[in-house]
């Protein structure tokens, strides 16, 4: 069984017990003296284990939990009738509200065998403050109290009352309790159960658990108490009938609410400047017979916001609430204010001249009106009636024209409720004495401190004039002020003073009849840096130098002074450099540069307010002279030559070199074939039969031409210059070198005087007999190549005309060949020639 007061633990309790296993659903129960206690009291709770559950462990052990926390302290008992107990006692709860459960351990686990909620808290508090108001709107008794201190239990309160007389000592009637919302301190009695003009008494009852407290009785007469609605209030229209108000006061009216017409009661107000952040003034009380008021004494021209709220009166009651506000205006009054004037004239002809006039309210009360608008005018002698307005402006100044005779016009203020006193303006001559030692300092960059030294005799005031300075146009933007104190000497200026600007300030002397010499001076707030930097001139350049040189700038009036001076230069690869100046300096030399070489300069100029750069100036330094390039050029030559002289002679002298340039082609029949024959790769010389001395180095190739039958081509020529004539015979080529080795492009006769000998083996099918040779001591240079088709200048009886015939060459006596058998040449010995009958004798 589960025993629990609130929703949220019987649910709770709920969903445990579904989760038990069905053998233990019913084992056991939890029995407390008390589920609701005073928060901290102890507490007694049972837990009984049936003996209907004999399938449980007789030594089965019951552990207590508060929550989630295990409890300590229970003592376990077998009773006689076979069930088990266990029981514990928590000695304080401290929690409003708390779970207790009852476990056996089965297993590894604690089973919740039964559960039980706990609640702790405290008895009702008195509750007190009970006031109750009659609202005539919904026409019901409200009453409302304080309830005192959470008691952490539910807290029933019921608002009980009954009819009585007199002081409420006897009851004669009760009245239906009023029970209020939950959570609400406050209840409504209906007019149907209420007795107008008779006495009630009532009281609140509070009640938990733990107890019950009742409130003290309060006893009124519901009329007594009555709350009326706020008036309306309303501004009261203009009509002939009421004077217009007076200036700085409102005229208004309200309206009671109808319901409670009937009834004589009272009324107060309260009003607040809407600017200023000024307190509520109370006015009142108010009878509400006259539902009008007129309330003065306020600021004229200024808004305000009035509210209003009424009890009932001589009878007791209740203040309504403040009614909805109203915003009014007061009404203005005629300027009050004394009016500082200065003038500018120009002569403009003869009989006119234009005026400059300038002033400036300054008001001689807190509250002097507002002004609207201000009037300018002058009454010609002898005119009789108002006077002309030369100007009608809201402005502070005005400009018109005056016969040169007319020395004074009156100025005056106006607004809606009327004009300020005439204020009146008297030209005067500058014929008094002039100021003495104007001076300025300034104090920040938005003011400047002007002084002078008082003339005698005493002024009466200055005026004190300042603009902006050349190059703006004079009289632009002016400002003025007047000092009404003639002893004074200086003012200090902080309208319209910004820094960095130049300004020009005027003081004038103002005395009883005249006034004196305007005085001028020029003064800036705050300084700034130079205007400009000078201009660079290139003076002198050399080749590794060159010197500047500038003209200083002349001290400007607020610009601060120069501190130094920077100049930098910059070469054709952006590399800087820099160096800083005294202020005084005016030339320099830039050294180390590179001769022909471009650079950029630049000079800056700086204060201790800033620095200003001049334009970049672009110079060249000069190339070296002509004596110093033929040294150099000559220098270098010799170098030059030096480095190709060691480069040919390593070329020359390398043996690998020998043979590209000028191949060796010894004398055959005056030398030995061992040493001069080349040595090739093994794979490229073939083996000759022994037929000849084996100590012979072998041949490199031979090439055999044989004579064809066909016509001859037109590669052929007949003569061939350089030459000996040869018959028309199979020729053959000894080549000497390497056979792999590039060709060699012949080189020019003329230019070799070493003659090249080589020899020619000749023979034919169709002739019997030993071969022949021809040796050459020719100039011909050999061919390089394997090819057997020379080219066209290399061997010319290789041409044939295409027109003739090939002719047999017959030797000449002026050819250097020798014919000859070619057993006589001893380097043919070991020549063997394959596919070539006839050769017999070789």
């Amino acid at each position: 069984m589960v025993v629990g007061l609130g929703t949220w633990s019987l649910a709770r309790a709920a969903l445990i017990i579904l989760l038990l296993p069905r053998s233990l659903e019913e084992c056991g129960r939890i029995s407390v003296s008390a589920p609701i206690v005073h928060l901290g009291d102890a507490i007694t709770a049972s837990c009984i284990i049936n003996r209907t559950c004999s399938h449980l462990d007789p030594e089965s052990q019951i552990v207590w939990k508060l929550g989630t926390e295990l409890q300590p302290g229970g003592r376990q008992q077998r009773l006689p009738d076979g069930t088990q107990e266990s029981t514990i006692t928590l000695p304080h709860l401290n929690d409003s509200r708390a779970l207790l459960s009852c476990c056996l351990r089965w297993g590894n686990s604690l089973q919740i065998l039964d559960q039980v909620e706990l609640q702790a808290g405290y008895p009702p508090a008195t509750p007190h403050n009970l006031s109750c108001l009659m609202n005539l709107t919904i026409k019901s008794l409200i009453c409302q109290w304080e309830p005192g201190p959470d008691t952490h239990l539910s807290t029933n309160f019921t608002l009980k009352s009954f009819k009585s007389r007199g002081n409420c000592q006897d009851q004669e009637e009760a009245i239906p309790d009023c029970v209020p919302e939950d959570g609400q301190s406050r209840c409504s009695i209906p007019r149907k159960h209420l007795r107008l003009y008779q006495s009630m008494g009532l009281w609140v009852q509070a009640e938990n658990v733990l107890g019950t407290s009742v409130s003290p009785q309060l006893c009124l007469d519901p009329m007594d108490v009555v709350k009326l609605e706020p008036p309306t209030l309303w501004a009261l229209d203009p009509s002939p009938e009421v004077a217009p108000p007076q200036p700085g006061c409102l005229q208004l009216h309200w309206e009671s609410w109808k319901p409670t017409q009937y009834i004589d009661q009272k009324c107060e107000l309260r009003h607040q400047p809407q600017r200023g952040g000024a307190s509520w003034t109370l006015v009142g009380p108010l009878p509400s017979k006259t539902l009008q008021h007129e309330l003065c004494g306020l600021l004229p021209s200024t808004a305000y916001t009035l509210q209003m709220r009424c009890t009932r009166w001589p009878l007791p009651g209740h203040w309504s609430d403040w009614s909805p506000s109203l915003e009014l205006t007061s009404t203005q009054q005629a300027p009050n204010v004394r009016l500082d004037t200065w003038w500018r004239q120009r002569q403009l002809d003869r009989r006119t001249l234009d005026m400059q006039l300038f002033w400036k309210p300054m008001p001689v009360e807190e509250d002097s009106g507002q002004i609207q608008g201000y009037l300018v005018s002058w009454r010609p002698s002898g005119q009789a009636g108002a006077a002309p307005p030369l100007c009608n402006t809201t402005e502070l100044n005005c400009t018109f024209h005056l016969p040169s005779e007319v020395r004074e016009v009156v100025l005056v203020a106006y607004n809606t409720a009327g004009t300020s006193h005439p204020t009146p303006v008297v030209f005067l001559e500058s014929t008094g004495p002039p100021l003495g030692r104007l001076h300025t300092m300034a104090r920040d960059p938005h003011s400047l401190w002007v002084g002078w030294e008082p003339p005698s005799p005493r002024p009466r005031g200055y005026v004190i004039e300042w603009g902006p300075g050349p190059p703006s146009p004079s009289g632009s933007h002016m400002t003025w002020k007047m000092e009404h104190n003639g002893s004074i000497a200086g003012t200090l200026l902080q309208e319209n003073i910004r820094p960095f600007q130049l300004y020009e300030i005027t003081v004038t002397a103002l005395y009883q009849d005249t006034v004196g010499p305007s005085q001028r001076i020029y003064a800036y707030s705050q300084e700034t840096a130079p205007s400009y930097t000078p201009e660079l001139h290139l003076k002198h350049i050399g080749k590794t130098w060159a010197q500047l040189e500038w003209v200083p700038p002349t001290l400007e009036l607020g610009r601060s002074p120069l501190t130094h001076y920077t100049i930098f230069w910059t070469n054709a690869q952006g590399q800087s450099f820099s160096t800083i100046l005294n202020a005084s300096s005016h030339e320099f030399v830039l050294p180390g540069l590179e001769p022909a070489s471009l650079y950029h300069v630049h000079l800056m100029a700086a204060s201790q307010v800033g620095a200003t750069n001049s334009t970049s100036l672009t110079l060249m330094t000069l190339a070296p002279g002509e004596f110093e390039l033929h040294i150099f050029l000559g220098l270098f030559g010799l170098l030059l030559s030096i480095i190709c002289l060691c480069a040919a002679t390593r070329f020359c002298c390398r043996p690998s070199r020998k043979n590209s340039l000028w191949p060796s082609v010894p004398d055959p029949a005056h030398s030995s074939l061992g040493s001069w024959v080349p040595s090739i790769p093994a794979e490229e010389i073939f083996q000759l039969p022994s037929l000849w001395d084996t100590s012979m180095p072998p041949i490199t190739k031979i090439t055999v031409l044989e004579e064809e039958e066909k016509k001859p081509g037109p590669w052929e020529s007949h003569e061939s210059s350089g030459t000996c004539g040869l018959p028309a015979l199979v020729q053959a080529y000894v080549l000497q070198g390497d056979p792999r080795a590039s060709t060699i492009q012949p080189q020019s006769q003329s230019g070799n005087s070493d003659q090249v000998l080589y020899g020619q083996v000749m023979g034919s099918p169709s002739r019997s007999g030993p071969a022949d040779y021809i040796r050459c001591d020719s100039t011909q240079p050999l061919l390089g190549g394997l090819t057997p088709s020379p080219k066209s200048y290399e061997n010319l009886w290789f041409q044939t005309s295409p027109q003739r015939t090939p002719e047999p060459l017959v030797p000449n006596q002026e050819d250097d060949c020798v014919f000859g058998p070619l057993l006589d040449f001893p380097l043919l010995q070991g020549l063997q020639v394959h596919g070539v009958e006839g050769l017999g004798g070789f």
